[in-house]
This record gives structure tokens, C-alpha cells and sequence, in this order.
């Protein structure tokens, strides 16, 4: 399993939206993820407009990939892709990912060995 961390920021003025946005966000793209393997997928929004999201894949080369195909995708980028800061093009392929320094069940699970 590949766990995924990255950061956006979305513009001060739109982050009502942008919640809203996200409060029901449209099935077909609800289907889309998890069709492209991604799971325990979240997004963490700080009042300044700091995004944080979080996803589990198996294959994160094969997941992009899959969702930069799919039509659907395509869409609901469309329609985010303005509530961003100096961002260009889709927000799923631009944003930048944090590396993961320390994981409570991997350092477990290596004591326990």
C-alpha cells in the first residue's frame, strides 16, 4: 500500500465554496476514484485556505493515470481548477506532495518483528 499526502491552497475568497463544493461532490466522481484505486481518501481544509489531502492506493503511477483518462475527472477538475492559488492546470496532476517521515503502524510493526 502507497499512502499520499498533498498540499493545495485555495483562494481566500472561495473557500465557503469551495466547502460547499466538496459537502456533495458528484457521484460520477466519487466513482471515478475509487475506480481508479485510490481509498481512505480526505481532504483537510485550515481557515487560510491550506489544503491538505490523504489517499491509499496500491499503484499511485496506475491511479493518476487512470483518473488524468477519465472523463469525468476531467469535469469536476474543470470546475476546481479556479479555486486554487497559482495553479495551473488540473489540480490532481500540480499538487505538490509531502514526503512521509513517520508512520505509528509501520514502526509498530517493525518492533514487533
Amino acid at each position: 500500500m502507497h499512502r499520499v499526502c498533498f498540499q493545495l491552497h485555495v483562494k481566500p475568497d472561495r473557500i465557503a465554496e469551495y466547502r460547499e463544493a466538496h459537502a456533495a461532490v458528484w457521484p460520477e466522481m466519487l466513482q471515478a476514484i475509487a475506480n481508479s484505486g485510490r481509498r481512505n481518501y480526505s481532504l483537510f481544509l485550515r481557515e487560510d485556505g491550506l489544503l491538505i489531502g490523504y489517499y491509499e492506493t496500491d499503484d499511485d503511477r496506475a491511479s493518476q493515470a487512470a483518473l488524468a483518462a477519465d472523463p469525468r475527472t476531467a469535469a469536476w477538475e474543470a470546475a476546481m481548477s479556479d479555486f486554487f492559488v497559482a495553479l495551473d492546470g488540473r489540480p490532481d496532476q500540480n499538487a505538490q506532495t509531502l514526503d512521509e517521515v513517520f508512520n505509528l503502524e509501520d514502526q509498530l510493526a517493525k518492533e514487533n518483528q
